[in-house]
């Protein structure tokens, strides 16, 4: 089973003998070097260079929104949703994240959320996004990773009816709360509101 570490914010480390970050932002200092970071969208609180340069090494790879190229420093790999990268014994594959009433991620962008399969889980990155229809198409999910802070995303009640309408993980984090937008109290709704096992974590 993967060690799942939220971040803060929409940042997440991901290990289970490979290193992976999303989205990295504000991270502290001595975090182990990626060997794969993957990047959801070109907003500054999803990208941010100086935090991708801190955990890269000669051999790390990123993968992020087709509008990042020639932004990202080192091995990095323009992605759309619908295509598959292979790390290792690790499958990546990109799927939409967007909007559908609201403007600031709008579905003709490209933005990227993430399928890990990852030793024999996959865990579901939603990117900033609202509940859209592709939700109740990704297949099996063990974990879900979902925004609950509104305004830019999903609300936590809005997280709460995909989980159990659509994506039905065994279990999910809640993120995209305690900085910018959202709440704990949101966090808390969210995890209420959920018919499965929720992983409230705090930001490190």
């Amino acid at each position: 089973m993967a060690n799942i570490r939220w971040l803060g914010h929409a940042s997440f480390l991901i290990q289970d003998g490979i290193t992976i970050y999303i989205d990295p932002w504000k991270l502290k200092s001595k975090e182990p070097k990626a060997d794969l970071v993957l990047v959801s969208h070109s907003h500054y609180d999803h990208f941010s260079a100086p935090d991708i340069e801190k955990i890269s090494g000669n051999t790390t790879r990123v993968i992020g929104a087709a509008d990042l190229q020639g932004k990202v420093r080192g091995n990095f790999e323009p992605a759309r949703p619908g295509q598959t990268f292979t790390i290792g014994e690790v499958t990546v594959r990109t799927v939409p994240a967007y909007n559908t009433n609201k403007k600031f991620h709008p579905r003709e962008n490209g933005w990227l959320g993430f399928l890990i399969d990852i030793g024999g889980e996959t865990i579901y990155y939603s990117g900033d996004s609202d509940a859209t229809p592709e939700m109740g198409q990704l297949g099996k999910v063990d974990v879900a990773l979902l925004p609950v802070g509104g305004t830019y995303t999903m609300t936590a009640d809005e997280a709460a009816k995909a989980v159990n309408e659509k994506i039905k993980p065994k279990t999910v984090i809640p993120y995209h709360w305690g900085d910018i937008v959202g709440s704990e109290a949101d966090a808390k709704k969210f995890a209420e509101a959920c018919q499965c096992k929720t992983d409230l974590q705090r930001p490190y």
